[in-house]
């Protein structure tokens, strides 16, 4: 191996392909167990490796030269052979630097509390401090001397709040240290996991008015600083934010809503012929399980239907990276829902003039047309409510497409 990543587990790591987007080298992912770090490092048979959890410390004691700031840190992410010599970086510094920046989340003067105690808490408190924080507290499960527990944490004003913990992360999605809507004064939030892109902590700071970002660009900003320790080439901000935005459009869903006969399904196949991605229809999901979906109404009743809708779409979205899901009318009427379909995709109401939709015998709550304008009447402030962006299809389901894919591609 002359370029790669060691780690623990490293099955759903992005970094072969962010690396290789760069197309200065191959890169290669080695996991392996902690037995196997010290004899690795010892034989020397790479050029540079990127070291992911839980060994930023392990390799250490195996470096020739730590700098300065992976010193204080105490985590290595980055080693480079030169002459021989095995010297130690922390690049995670640098992607979480460039992650404030890019966001506009100024620290300086403000008061952050810091979620977890582990390696990357460490760089994102040493990150805040040099730039400025009036005060970085850190709250932990087991806290130690000067931090704090996480029901301290929630009473205590920060302007900024970190998530350096695993909470929430794929696949034990649903999880947080704090309540968001507890907390007080809070006017930005940083999540460091990456996937899914919004865990219950981002999607919390979002229904409480507060901006939010996660940790996929934190994740590309560094592995360009390792690129630039790797080949000695300078890597243009340009070149970082265009393999962000590929790998962005790469993992997140590009999610349908709207009425029934909005043309979910027509855009959907369209917008899937022309990217290459999956497209999956939560209504044929729900035919597979429960059958005809007017027969299994009738005889069974539309609660039931919609919490079989409910697990449908939380097993879609639990799986699908990187697709588009085609959604049925209703789905957005449960807020559990929207929230699945929102921590890795971007939903697009489909609005379609009421008069040019029709009813639809094989829908029985849109099989005529007074009932299709009660339902329109009852739903539409909720399709806007629960978007990102609302998409006019009254004209073709090609210029809708068209629309959609230029929005996914310049989305931040």
């Amino acid at each position: 191996m002359k370029y790669g990543l060691i780690g623990k587990r490293l099955v759903h790591s992005y970094s072969k392909t962010i690396h290789e987007l760069l197309g200065r080298y191959e890169y290669e992912l080695m996991p392996m167990d902690e037995r196997d770090v010290g004899p690795f490092l010892s034989a020397k048979e790479f050029e540079g490796i990127n070291v992911t959890i839980p060994y930023k410390s392990t390799v250490i004691p195996y470096l020739d030269w730590i700098s300065p700031q992976a010193k204080e840190i105490g985590a290595v992410n980055t080693i480079v052979k030169r002459n021989g010599v095995l010297c130690g970086y922390n690049t995670d510094y640098y992607g979480f630097a460039g992650t404030l920046l890019r966001n506009g989340f100024d620290v300086s003067g403000k008061n952050v509390l810091v979620l977890g105690s582990g390696g990357t808490s460490k760089t994102v408190s040493a990150v805040c401090r040099d730039n400025g924080a009036k005060s970085v507290l850190v709250a932990s499960r087991t806290p130690d001397k000067g931090q704090i527990d996480y029901a301290t944490a929630k009473q205590v004003s920060s302007d900024y709040i970190i998530n350096t913990t695993p909470l929430g992360m794929y696949p034990n999605e649903g999880e947080s240290a704090v309540e968001v809507s507890e907390c007080r004064n809070v006017r930005g939030a940083v999540d460091v996991i990456f996937n899914p892109l919004r865990t219950k902590f981002l999607l919390d700071c979002r229904e409480n008015g507060i901006p939010g970002a996660n940790g996929l660009y934190m994740l590309v900003a560094q592995a360009m600083s390792s690129a630039e320790h790797f080949t000695a080439v300078k890597v243009k901000r340009s070149e970082t934010e265009e393999i962000y935005k590929k790998l962005k459009y790469d993992t997140e869903n590009i999610v349908l809503t709207g009425m029934p006969g909005s043309g979910k399904t027509t855009v959907g196949r369209l917008l899937a012929e022309r990217t290459g991605k999956k497209l999956v229809d939560t209504d044929e999901v729900l035919r597979e399980r429960i059958g005809d979906i007017a027969d299994f109404i009738r005889n069974r009743g539309e609660e039931e239907f919609r919490r079989r809708e409910t697990e449908a779409i939380r097993d879609v979205t639990h799986e699908l990276r990187g697709g588009i899901i085609s959604t049925g009318g209703g789905a957005v009427l449960r807020a559990e829902n929207v929230r699945a379909l929102r921590e890795n995709g971007f939903l697009f109401f489909l609005d379609r003039r009421i008069s040019l939709i029709q009813p639809d015998d094989s829908r029985p709550l849109s099989s005529s047309r007074d009932a299709l304008m009660k339902l329109y009447r009852e739903r539409r402030g909720i399709y806007c409510s629960s978007c990102d962006k609302r998409i006019l299809n009254n004209v073709s389901p090609e210029s809708a497409a068209n629309e959609i894919l230029i929005t996914v591609k310049k989305a931040k």
